[in-house]
Protein backbone atom coordinates (compact mmCIF):
# COMPACT_ATOMS: atom_id res chain seq x y z
CA UNK A 1 0.00 0.00 0.00
CA UNK A 2 0.97 3.70 -0.52
CA UNK A 3 -0.93 6.03 1.27
CA UNK A 4 1.45 9.46 2.27
CA UNK A 5 2.08 10.12 5.32
CA UNK A 6 0.98 13.85 4.88
CA UNK A 7 -1.40 15.42 1.97
CA UNK A 8 1.60 18.00 1.94
CA UNK A 9 4.00 15.59 0.28
CA UNK A 10 1.51 15.39 -2.74
CA UNK A 11 1.40 18.08 -5.64
CA UNK A 12 -1.22 17.94 -8.65
CA UNK A 13 -0.61 19.26 -11.93
CA UNK A 14 -1.57 18.90 -15.48
CA UNK A 15 -0.20 17.73 -18.70
CA UNK A 16 2.50 15.20 -19.40
CA UNK A 17 5.58 15.83 -17.03
CA UNK A 18 8.19 14.63 -19.57
CA UNK A 19 6.54 17.81 -21.83
CA UNK A 20 7.30 20.14 -18.97
CA UNK A 21 9.35 23.37 -19.31
CA UNK A 22 10.16 23.61 -16.13
CA UNK A 23 11.67 20.72 -14.52
CA UNK A 24 11.40 21.87 -10.82
CA UNK A 25 8.90 21.08 -7.87
CA UNK A 26 8.31 21.88 -4.92
CA UNK A 27 10.94 20.82 -2.43
CA UNK A 28 7.91 18.68 0.02
CA UNK A 29 6.77 17.16 -2.97
CA UNK A 30 7.40 13.20 -2.81
CA UNK A 31 4.26 12.14 -5.09
CA UNK A 32 2.61 14.04 -8.11
CA UNK A 33 -1.02 13.42 -9.46
CA UNK A 34 -1.24 14.62 -13.22
CA UNK A 35 -4.44 15.44 -14.35
CA UNK A 36 -5.30 14.94 -18.13
CA UNK A 37 -8.19 16.44 -19.46
CA UNK A 38 -7.41 16.15 -23.24
CA UNK A 39 -9.53 13.13 -23.75
CA UNK A 40 -13.52 13.13 -23.48
CA UNK A 41 -13.36 12.90 -19.58
CA UNK A 42 -11.16 13.20 -17.29
CA UNK A 43 -8.14 10.75 -16.09
CA UNK A 44 -5.03 10.84 -13.88
CA UNK A 45 -1.61 9.72 -13.59
CA UNK A 46 0.09 9.36 -10.17
CA UNK A 47 4.27 9.53 -9.91
CA UNK A 48 6.58 9.50 -7.10
CA UNK A 49 8.74 11.99 -7.18
CA UNK A 50 12.94 12.45 -6.40
CA UNK A 51 14.14 15.73 -6.40
CA UNK A 52 17.86 17.30 -5.65
CA UNK A 53 18.50 20.69 -4.82
CA UNK A 54 18.26 23.24 -1.58
CA UNK A 55 15.87 25.67 -2.71
CA UNK A 56 11.99 26.11 -2.58
CA UNK A 57 11.91 24.80 -5.73
CA UNK A 58 13.95 21.69 -6.82
CA UNK A 59 15.08 19.99 -9.83
CA UNK A 60 13.21 16.54 -10.84
CA UNK A 61 15.44 13.79 -10.78
CA UNK A 62 13.38 11.02 -11.12
CA UNK A 63 9.45 10.35 -12.24
CA UNK A 64 8.23 7.07 -11.29
CA UNK A 65 4.88 5.69 -12.28
CA UNK A 66 2.71 4.32 -9.62
CA UNK A 67 -0.64 4.28 -11.34
CA UNK A 68 -2.55 5.25 -14.27
CA UNK A 69 -5.30 5.75 -16.55
CA UNK A 70 -8.61 3.05 -15.73
CA UNK A 71 -6.26 2.10 -12.27
CA UNK A 72 -7.41 5.46 -10.80
CA UNK A 73 -10.30 7.13 -9.87
CA UNK A 74 -11.23 10.25 -8.01
CA UNK A 75 -13.96 9.75 -5.16
CA UNK A 76 -16.69 12.37 -5.61
CA UNK A 77 -17.13 13.81 -2.27
CA UNK A 78 -14.95 15.83 0.38
CA UNK A 79 -13.46 13.48 3.23
CA UNK A 80 -11.99 14.66 6.31
CA UNK A 81 -8.45 13.12 4.58
CA UNK A 82 -6.86 13.24 8.29
CA UNK A 83 -8.97 10.30 8.66
CA UNK A 84 -6.42 7.18 7.48
CA UNK A 85 -9.19 5.01 8.58
CA UNK A 86 -11.77 5.95 6.56
CA UNK A 87 -9.86 6.46 3.67
CA UNK A 88 -8.36 3.17 3.65
CA UNK A 89 -11.44 1.38 3.84
CA UNK A 90 -13.06 3.92 1.81
CA UNK A 91 -10.62 2.81 -0.68
CA UNK A 92 -10.89 -0.65 -0.27
CA UNK A 93 -14.13 -0.88 -1.24
CA UNK A 94 -13.50 0.75 -4.46
CA UNK A 95 -10.62 -1.09 -5.54
CA UNK A 96 -12.24 -3.54 -7.97
CA UNK A 97 -11.34 -4.97 -11.30
CA UNK A 98 -8.77 -2.83 -12.87
CA UNK A 99 -8.77 0.02 -10.22
CA UNK A 100 -6.25 -0.18 -7.38
CA UNK A 101 -5.53 3.20 -6.95
CA UNK A 102 -8.10 5.99 -5.31
CA UNK A 103 -7.79 9.94 -5.51
CA UNK A 104 -9.48 11.86 -2.15
CA UNK A 105 -10.20 15.47 -1.56
CA UNK A 106 -10.50 16.97 1.57
CA UNK A 107 -12.64 19.65 3.00
CA UNK A 108 -9.61 21.90 2.70
CA UNK A 109 -9.42 20.75 -0.99
CA UNK A 110 -5.45 19.25 -0.82
CA UNK A 111 -5.51 16.00 -2.15
CA UNK A 112 -3.94 12.61 -1.32
CA UNK A 113 -4.06 8.87 -2.68
CA UNK A 114 -4.37 5.14 -1.62
CA UNK A 115 -2.80 2.95 -3.66
CA UNK A 116 -3.67 -0.76 -2.99
CA UNK A 117 -5.20 -0.66 0.04
CA UNK A 118 -4.39 -2.65 2.77
CA UNK A 119 -6.54 -3.38 5.75
CA UNK A 120 -3.67 -5.59 7.27
CA UNK A 121 -2.12 -1.97 7.86
CA UNK A 122 -5.29 -0.95 9.89
CA UNK A 123 -4.04 -1.56 14.05
CA UNK A 124 -6.95 -3.41 15.94
CA UNK A 125 -7.20 -2.17 19.93
CA UNK A 126 -9.85 -4.01 21.83
CA UNK A 127 -11.81 -1.64 24.27
CA UNK A 128 -12.46 -4.20 27.43
CA UNK A 129 -14.93 -3.07 30.41
CA UNK A 130 -17.54 -4.19 32.28
CA UNK A 131 -21.29 -2.98 32.05
CA UNK A 132 -23.57 -2.33 33.62
CA UNK A 133 -23.68 1.11 32.98
CA UNK A 134 -24.99 0.89 29.65
CA UNK A 135 -23.15 2.16 27.52
CA UNK A 136 -19.83 1.17 29.35
CA UNK A 137 -18.02 3.82 30.59
CA UNK A 138 -14.65 3.84 29.33
CA UNK A 139 -16.23 2.41 25.42
CA UNK A 140 -18.11 5.66 25.80
CA UNK A 141 -15.32 7.72 26.43
CA UNK A 142 -13.46 5.76 23.62
CA UNK A 143 -16.37 6.51 20.98
CA UNK A 144 -16.43 10.12 21.81
CA UNK A 145 -13.09 11.06 21.45
CA UNK A 146 -12.65 9.06 18.38
CA UNK A 147 -15.60 10.92 16.79
CA UNK A 148 -13.44 14.02 17.18
CA UNK A 149 -11.01 12.90 15.18
CA UNK A 150 -8.67 13.17 17.34
CA UNK A 151 -6.93 9.49 16.47
CA UNK A 152 -6.97 10.25 12.66
CA UNK A 153 -3.38 10.08 12.25
CA UNK A 154 -2.99 6.74 14.02
CA UNK A 155 -4.88 4.51 11.28
CA UNK A 156 -6.38 2.51 13.93
CA UNK A 157 -10.08 0.59 14.78
CA UNK A 158 -11.66 -0.46 17.99
CA UNK A 159 -13.73 -3.24 18.69
CA UNK A 160 -15.54 -3.56 22.42
CA UNK A 161 -15.13 -6.58 24.78
CA UNK A 162 -17.72 -5.97 27.50
CA UNK A 163 -18.68 -7.99 30.33
CA UNK A 164 -22.04 -7.64 31.26
CA UNK A 165 -21.95 -8.17 35.25
CA UNK A 166 -25.88 -9.14 34.98
CA UNK A 167 -24.96 -12.74 34.61
CA UNK A 168 -23.66 -12.90 38.30
CA UNK A 169 -27.06 -11.41 40.02
CA UNK A 170 -28.79 -12.81 42.39
CA UNK A 171 -29.42 -12.44 46.39
CA UNK A 172 -26.05 -14.28 47.10
CA UNK A 173 -24.14 -12.04 44.84
CA UNK A 174 -22.14 -9.09 46.38
CA UNK A 175 -20.85 -6.33 44.17
CA UNK A 176 -18.51 -3.27 45.06
CA UNK A 177 -20.50 -0.45 44.41
CA UNK A 178 -24.35 0.07 44.38
CA UNK A 179 -24.47 2.68 41.74
CA UNK A 180 -23.57 -0.05 39.40
CA UNK A 181 -27.64 -0.62 39.74
CA UNK A 182 -27.01 -4.75 39.64
CA UNK A 183 -29.54 -6.95 41.22
CA UNK A 184 -27.92 -8.46 44.49
CA UNK A 185 -25.70 -7.08 47.65
CA UNK A 186 -22.94 -4.72 47.21
CA UNK A 187 -20.23 -3.34 49.60
CA UNK A 188 -20.60 0.04 49.82
CA UNK A 189 -24.60 -0.43 51.46
CA UNK A 190 -24.92 -4.02 52.55
CA UNK A 191 -24.01 -6.32 55.41
CA UNK A 192 -23.31 -9.59 54.70
CA UNK A 193 -24.09 -12.32 57.24
CA UNK A 194 -25.05 -15.15 55.32
CA UNK A 195 -22.11 -18.13 54.47
CA UNK A 196 -21.63 -18.61 50.69
CA UNK A 197 -22.11 -15.31 49.22
CA UNK A 198 -20.13 -14.93 45.77
CA UNK A 199 -18.31 -11.53 45.34
CA UNK A 200 -17.74 -10.60 42.02
CA UNK A 201 -14.79 -7.79 41.71
CA UNK A 202 -11.09 -7.25 42.41
CA UNK A 203 -8.59 -7.95 44.79
CA UNK A 204 -9.89 -4.64 46.73
CA UNK A 205 -13.12 -5.41 46.71
CA UNK A 206 -11.65 -8.63 47.89
CA UNK A 207 -9.82 -7.10 50.79
CA UNK A 208 -12.78 -5.01 52.02
CA UNK A 209 -15.29 -7.86 51.59
CA UNK A 210 -12.49 -9.24 54.25
CA UNK A 211 -11.95 -6.45 56.54
CA UNK A 212 -16.18 -5.81 56.54
CA UNK A 213 -16.97 -9.90 57.43
CA UNK A 214 -14.05 -11.66 58.62
CA UNK A 215 -14.02 -15.64 58.97
CA UNK A 216 -17.37 -15.15 56.52
CA UNK A 217 -17.32 -18.03 54.06
CA UNK A 218 -17.97 -16.65 50.15
CA UNK A 219 -16.46 -17.66 46.31
CA UNK A 220 -15.14 -15.10 44.27
CA UNK A 221 -15.34 -13.77 40.67
CA UNK A 222 -12.14 -11.69 40.04
CA UNK A 223 -12.78 -8.78 37.35
CA UNK A 224 -9.41 -7.14 37.37
CA UNK A 225 -7.99 -6.77 33.74
CA UNK A 226 -4.86 -8.24 35.72
CA UNK A 227 -6.19 -11.40 37.03
CA UNK A 228 -9.78 -11.90 34.82
CA UNK A 229 -11.45 -14.93 35.45
CA UNK A 230 -13.67 -13.47 32.92
CA UNK A 231 -11.20 -11.95 30.35
CA UNK A 232 -8.04 -12.67 28.79
CA UNK A 233 -6.41 -10.55 25.82
CA UNK A 234 -6.07 -11.85 22.51
CA UNK A 235 -4.79 -7.96 20.81
CA UNK A 236 -4.27 -5.30 21.51
CA UNK A 237 -6.16 -3.12 24.60
CA UNK A 238 -7.30 -0.77 26.66
CA UNK A 239 -8.99 -1.16 30.22
CA UNK A 240 -9.30 0.54 33.52
CA UNK A 241 -8.57 -0.11 36.81
CA UNK A 242 -9.40 1.40 40.29
CA UNK A 243 -5.34 1.67 41.13
CA UNK A 244 -3.91 4.72 39.77
CA UNK A 245 -0.52 3.06 40.12
CA UNK A 246 -0.99 0.30 37.40
CA UNK A 247 -2.04 3.04 34.78
CA UNK A 248 0.00 2.88 31.27
CA UNK A 249 1.28 0.77 29.00
CA UNK A 250 1.11 -2.76 30.16
CA UNK A 251 1.27 -6.65 29.47
CA UNK A 252 -1.23 -9.49 30.07
CA UNK A 253 -1.03 -12.72 28.63
CA UNK A 254 1.60 -11.49 26.70
CA UNK A 255 -0.03 -8.68 24.73
CA UNK A 256 0.63 -4.92 24.86
CA UNK A 257 -2.28 -2.92 26.18
CA UNK A 258 -2.88 0.25 28.11
CA UNK A 259 -4.48 0.93 31.23
CA UNK A 260 -6.33 4.02 32.73
CA UNK A 261 -7.42 5.05 35.92
CA UNK A 262 -11.46 4.21 36.76
CA UNK A 263 -12.34 7.66 36.21
CA UNK A 264 -9.67 8.77 34.15
CA UNK A 265 -10.14 12.24 31.56
CA UNK A 266 -10.69 12.02 28.25
CA UNK A 267 -7.48 14.25 27.55
CA UNK A 268 -5.65 11.03 29.62
CA UNK A 269 -7.47 8.57 27.51
CA UNK A 270 -7.22 10.00 24.07
CA UNK A 271 -3.29 10.49 25.10
CA UNK A 272 -2.71 7.46 26.25
CA UNK A 273 -3.89 5.58 23.31
CA UNK A 274 -1.32 7.70 21.54
CA UNK A 275 1.35 6.69 23.84
CA UNK A 276 -0.11 2.32 23.51
CA UNK A 277 0.11 2.99 19.57
CA UNK A 278 3.74 4.29 19.65
CA UNK A 279 4.68 1.41 21.57
CA UNK A 280 3.21 -0.78 18.91
CA UNK A 281 4.21 0.57 15.63
CA UNK A 282 7.76 0.56 17.35
CA UNK A 283 7.05 -3.23 18.21
CA UNK A 284 6.46 -3.97 14.91
CA UNK A 285 9.62 -2.33 13.22
CA UNK A 286 11.86 -4.00 16.01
Amino acid sequence: MIFPDEYKYVGMTKGIPEDFDDKRIYFLTKYLIVEDNEADETCYSIYSVTSSGDQLLRDVSTLEKIACGEEIIRYDKDLNIKDRLLLIETAHNLCKGNINTVIFTGIDKHVTFVHKPDLSKVLDIEIVDIVPPEPSWLASVVRRIEKSGIFGDLTIRFSENLTDLRQFEGEDTVFPCSSSGLKGKCLDCDVITKEGSLLVGCEISRSLFESRFPGLDYSFVNICPFKSDVFKPSKPFITRCCRSEKSGIVIINGIKGAVVHWGASEFYVANTIWELVRELRKQDLS
